[in-house]
């Protein structure tokens, strides 16, 4: 889709929010980086904190799409299950891996099939419908290994690495999750400069195909 007076003006109004999103995403995903705690308690808090600066973002997020009702109506939707599930992990970590697990994957299969299905909607009529898709599905791959992780994985380390101690599903998960918060944080911040550089209106034409002066 080429860019139009409307697409830049869309993506002047617009291109804040990825960056803004970036930001609990990368702050978390360094956190758990460097982080020697990957209990699933402490993955669970960190969890939490971040899916409630998120949810105020898509919230903000909404005004920003003055011009796209239906997108705006899935945005303020997504918000409230973000922040719902970010109020229920920072409730809920003390109830350990169980709990880890039921509320990031309702986290990720409600959120990532919003926005996926709201890019999906959006293809040819808004500029950031591939942003929505591409971040949907990552969200909904989240899910997916969250799932496929046996919840009673275990393997003690040592042999070959030398390195002492137990990979367990707590220490996995933890490690998925801010995967999954490093790879999005990139992408909101590519796609955020990407629209900021692509809010330049195309030059006017007069009906006969010549510039305006």
């Amino acid at each position: 889709m080429s860019d139009t007076v409307d697409d830049a003006t869309q993506r002047a109004r617009y291109w804040p929010v990825p960056i803004l999103r970036a930001v609990p995403a990368a702050v978390i995903a360094l956190v758990i980086t460097f982080s020697s705690n990957h209990a699933a308690g402490y993955g669970l808090l960190l969890f939490g904190v971040f899916a409630v600066v998120e949810g105020i973002v898509l919230l903000l997020a909404g005004g920003r799409l003055p011009g796209d009702v239906r997108s705006r109506r899935t945005t303020t939707l997504q918000a409230v299950i973000v922040l719902l599930a970010g109020v229920a992990g920072i409730a809920l970590n003390g109830h350990g891996l169980p709990a880890f697990i039921a509320v990031v994957v309702a986290f990720a299969v409600l959120s990532g099939a919003l926005e996926l299905t709201q890019g999906l909607r959006a293809r040819g009529r808004s500029p950031f419908a591939r942003d929505w898709v591409t971040v949907g599905g990552l969200t909904l791959l989240l899910a997916v290994a969250f799932l496929v992780t046996p919840p009673d994985y275990s393997k003690q380390l040592g042999g070959v690495e030398r390195v002492s101690g137990v990979l367990d599903a707590s220490i996995v998960l933890v490690g998925l999750l801010g995967a999954y918060l490093a790879i999005t944080a990139v992408f909101h911040v590519i796609a955020g400069l990407s629209h900021k550089w692509g809010t330049a209106a195309p030059a006017a034409t007069a009906p006969d195909g010549a510039p305006h002066a």
